[in-house]
């Protein structure tokens, strides 16, 4: 029940702080900064913002109460001071833990006390930066020993923030494409959103593999090559490749068919509602399978890779 619990939460932090980064990152580069089609003009980013950050304070720390509890072996035990007190002050992951959640709160306190606009969406996206790399530290990168330590960590963190750029984008043309219909002006801010973000996916693919393969080959190393079958490690790391490749193929899909039908839409002064539904039912799937691969590498924080076997 408790691993169960520490899984969960792990998601929702996940969740939140690659919103809270890409979304208000993607805010500022794949929209304008004013005008019909800003997120500043847009009614559902800011709470959107607010939403990530008040869910990723409140998932750090009962994720910290809850992954003390599991050290301590009971809820009782781990809710007690000292306990509490030794896993802050002691592990790097209770320390990492209120990092991200003093950051997820001070972006709250900014949404709140300034106007939407480039600079709080910058404040933001550096406060949700600092939240994601910290998520390394629940995993096992941080965990790695020996001269591949700081390797493994840092593949983590840069693995973490380039998944955070695609999570928050997609989050944000989930928002776009989810509002009543918009003005001809928000539409084609649309379509340069797709194509200003169709670049730096490219970047992030790169990074997310060279990454990907570290970390694999750190964790699971050339001579357990069987295990990515035969443990439970193993299948859900295949089945988070396998996830990760059918959104590559949404994404290609969105980039090379279902942008330049929107575009032809637009030049053509056509009603765009075709594209645009088609553009909608796949990035709710590219989304979905998103959450599929965050909830894989939650679980996989919870399980024993191949090399420490």
């Amino acid at each position: 029940m408790l691993e169960s619990a520490v899984v969960a939460l792990r998601l929702l932090q996940y969740a939140a702080a690659m919103v809270l980064m890409g979304s208000s990152l993607f805010f500022i580069y794949a929209l304008p900064s004013s005008g019909d089609g800003s997120a500043a003009q847009s009614r559902w980013t800011r709470p959107l913002l607010i939403s990530a950050g008040l869910v990723l304070a409140l998932a750090a720390i009962l994720g910290l109460a809850a992954q003390s509890s599991v050290l301590a072996g009971s809820v009782s035990e781990g809710l007690k001071v000292e306990t509490l007190k030794a896993v802050v002050s002691g592990m790097d992951l209770g320390k990492a833990a209120i990092v991200r959640a003093v950051a997820a709160l001070l972006a709250v306190v900014c949404l709140l006390a300034f106007r939407p606009g480039q600079r709080s969406w910058t404040v933001v996206a550096v406060l949700g930066g600092v939240a994601t790399a910290s998520l390394a530290w629940m995993g096992h990168g941080a965990a790695t020993e020996g001269p591949l330590g700081l390797l493994h960590l840092g593949s983590d963190i840069l693995h973490a923030l380039a998944a955070a750029f695609w999570i928050g984008a997609l989050t944000a043309f989930f928002g776009l494409l989810a509002a009543p219909p918009a003005a001809p002006a928000a539409h084609q801010a649309l379509y340069r959103a797709l194509h200003g973000f169709s670049g730096i996916g490219s970047a992030l693919v790169a990074v997310l593999v060279v990454t990907g393969v570290i970390n694999s080959w750190i964790l699971v190393g050339p001579d357990h090559v069987s295990a990515l079958w035969t443990t439970a490690y193993g299948r859900l790391l295949s089945l988070k490749f396998i996830l990760f490749i059918a959104m590559l193929g949404l994404a290609a899909a969105n980039r090379f068919r279902h942008a330049p039908a929107l575009g032809r839409a637009l030049g053509d002064n056509t009603s765009p509602e075709s594209a645009l539904g088609e553009l909608r039912r796949s990035v709710v799937l590219e989304t979905a399978l998103g959450v599929g691969v965050l909830a894989t590498v939650a679980w996989l924080g919870a399980l024993a890779p191949p090399m420490a076997m």
